[in-house]
């Protein structure tokens, strides 16, 4: 028979896995916003900390009365809350290795502007202004290969190229222009539903073409690098192209 604080350990670890994805999927399906889903996922964590921690404790003691049954009760509790911490590291690792910013441009001083999807992002997104003092040496410390980039391809064949490669890499084309050399796309996380917005300007340059990206957080304060990755993604596939 199994003592009430092993079954206690077990459950509470399954809550703590349950907070992950009804806070995210929540946040997801609009059924609340981002304020509420990240606080239920950081109390999921903060649940399997201290079960893990207790758990540990638990065990122990168990082992020692050897109490088999509240051993293996507390040993899947263990297991649950240890891959719960174990697949929050990386996130909460890359949000204290990176600059909290979400605003990332090739060009710092004159960045892309956003057409269509300027008006899609919605009251209460971040805003668009590029505070160049500010962000300019935060990016280029964190991102140095966030640059401008230069092809020999006229602006037109770019602007189809880089367009063919966002939508390769999931994300959604909105704007397509070939005369304004102008591409616009909404990427969007699996399990937030975060969305960030990109635009890519390609303009003359010599015989050949200067390719520009900008990709912008609508909410939140730091995007965990994910905004620079997906612009040198984007700059990869078009060196190759």
């Amino acid at each position: 028979m199994t003592v009430w604080w092993s079954r206690a350990i077990l459950i509470f670890a399954l809550i703590a896995a349950a907070c992950l994805p009804v806070g995210a999927l929540g946040t997801r399906f609009n059924l609340w916003d981002f304020r509420v889903g990240l606080p239920v996922v950081l109390l999921g964590v903060l649940i399997a900390a201290v079960v893990f921690l207790g758990g540990a404790v638990a065990w122990f003691v168990a082992n020692g009365r050897d109490l088999l049954a509240d051993r293996n009760a507390i040993s899947l509790g263990l297991l649950v809350s240890g891959l719960i911490l174990a697949v929050m590291a990386l996130p909460f690792y890359t949000a204290t290795s990176v600059p909290p910013i979400h605003n990332i441009s090739t060009d710092t001083e004159n960045p892309p502007a956003f057409g269509a999807l300027a008006d899609a992002r919605g009251d209460g997104s971040n805003p668009l202004a590029y505070d160049s003092a500010t962000l300019a040496p935060l990016q280029a410390a964190a991102y140095p290969w966030v640059a401008p980039l230069t092809l020999d391809q006229p602006p037109a064949t770019v602007v189809a190229v880089a367009a063919e490669a966002l939508r390769a890499q999931g994300l959604e084309v909105v704007t397509e222009d070939l005369a304004a050399g102008m591409v616009e796309a909404v990427a969007t996380s699996f399990w937030f539903g975060f969305k960030d917005d990109l635009v890519v300007r390609v303009v003359n340059d010599g015989a050949g073409s200067r390719v520009d990206v900008r990709s912008v957080s609508r909410v939140g304060q730091s995007d965990l690098g994910a905004n620079a990755r997906r612009i040198g993604k984007l700059l990869d596939a078009l060196k190759k192209s």
